[in-house]
């Protein structure tokens, strides 16, 4: 979360524009992979793709030190690491996120989706300050080895868990036709189209924010790495409260509505510190916004995860969670390179306006959605042989 923007910002002086050139590349996997992931996912166990994404993100954290030690280390190498990095996630965060619907019944996803993220909620808190920790007495590089062993030990423990999975046996299996089918079962529910553009929109805020957030904390509140360490450390705060709360807000008015609540929230706290005054105001209102993005998503995600989750039947789910992170993702990269380009030529607040502004704009244009507003419970999954059905469109015809 900090060692490899802090790297950037701090020791090789970036840009915002190099920042956000740097979380593109992380991004452009998801733009060309995510696809053809999804259909390779559907034929293959998830979790071994789980665990050896997790040994390939530590290798990549562990070769900054090495370039850095080796006198290698540019904006160049953090742009390879960062694709790298998109590349694990693009494949191996997809089979993560199946992998929990193959453990938890699914009625009980939002539940568990609320105390996945309560179970981070300790590693938030703890992280970012014993990087910033890290950060100040060994410098950004040498902290990442401290992420590549940490990992390592992330994948050592999935390998013990066990899972006994359904794949998909069919004989005849046509890979680019299987992409197509997955494309059109996500193109014909209405409830994923629509999730999968108001997300869109959320990320492009989201990630216009990220680029210039560790600039603004460094240069023009002046923190040093420890003290944005500790800044980040709300971020495990906003988790805590958005796994408490948000199970318990969705369950009262609906997977729909709790959604708007969460964009109305992450879009306040980019306002707020937009405006925020260049002092210790300053620094306790970017620690608040940090908090209130974490509380805000974790309302966001564990709607929209269980949602999709629950509409869409077993075989399909690689392909429906690809598809659903490519639609989502479409707009970040963008985004991404708009928060850069609004904070070298405007400055770093109008990036953080920008997403401020928009996320609040969503608020009104969902809520006035009579699908989401209805949103009071997770619907029922598609029927596999209704999926046959739309499988069977998606094949040619033999005369």
């Amino acid at each position: 979360m900090l060692a490899l923007p802090l790297t950037a910002a701090v020791l090789l002086h970036a840009t915002p524009t190099q920042m956000g050139m740097l979380t593109a590349v992380e991004l452009l996997p998801f733009m060309i992979f995510s696809l053809p992931a999804g259909v390779w996912l559907d034929r293959v166990p998830k979790l071994p793709v789980y665990v050896v994404g997790e040994s390939f993100i530590a290798v990549a954290a562990a070769s900054v030190p090495l370039a850095w030690w080796l006198g290698w280390l540019a904006m160049g190498w953090l742009y390879a690491v960062g694709f790298l990095i998109g590349l694990v996630h693009t494949v191996a965060g997809t089979a993560a996120q199946v992998v929990l619907t193959q453990v938890v019944a699914r009625e009980r996803l939002v539940e568990a989706h609320a105390k996945n993220a309560l179970a981070t909620s300790g590693a938030e808190v703890a992280g970012p300050g014993l990087a910033g920790a890290l950060i100040k007495v060994f410098g950004a590089p040498l902290a990442l080895l401290v992420n590549a062993v940490l990992l390592l030990g992330s994948a050592l423990i999935l390998r013990h868990i066990r899972i006994h999975e359904r794949r998909d046996e069919r004989p005849g299996r046509h890979f680019w036709r299987d992409m197509k089918t997955g494309l059109r079962f996500v193109a014909g529910q209405r409830v994923l189209v629509t999730l999968a553009l108001l997300m869109a929109v959320w990320q492009m805020c989201h990630y216009a924010a990220l680029t210039v957030q560790i600039l603004f904390a460094t240069r023009t509140l002046g923190l040093s790495e420890q003290a944005v360490g500790l800044c980040y450390m709300g971020m495990g705060l906003g988790t805590i409260s958005g796994s408490v709360f948000g199970r318990r807000v969705s369950h009262r008015i609906g997977p729909g509505p709790c959604l708007v609540v969460g964009y109305a929230i992450c879009g306040a706290g980019w306002l707020l510190v937009a405006v925020a005054p260049a002092n210790a105001w300053g620094v306790a209102a970017f620690a608040f916004m940090l908090m209130s993005f974490t509380t805000g998503a974790v309302f966001i995600f564990i709607n929209f995860l269980a949602l999709r989750q629950a509409v869409t039947p077993a075989p399909l789910l690689g392909r429906m969670t690809s598809t659903m992170r490519w639609l989502t993702l479409l707009a970040a990269s963008p985004g991404a390179l708009l928060g850069g380009w609004l904070g070298e030529h405007v400055g770093l607040r109008a990036a953080l306006a920008f997403a401020g502004g928009v996320s609040l704009l969503l608020v009104l244009v969902a809520w006035r959605l009579p699908l989401i507003r209805g949103l009071r419970a997770l619907p029922e999954a598609e029927r596999e042989s209704e999926w046959l059905g739309v499988e069977a469109q998606a094949r040619p015809t033999v005369s």
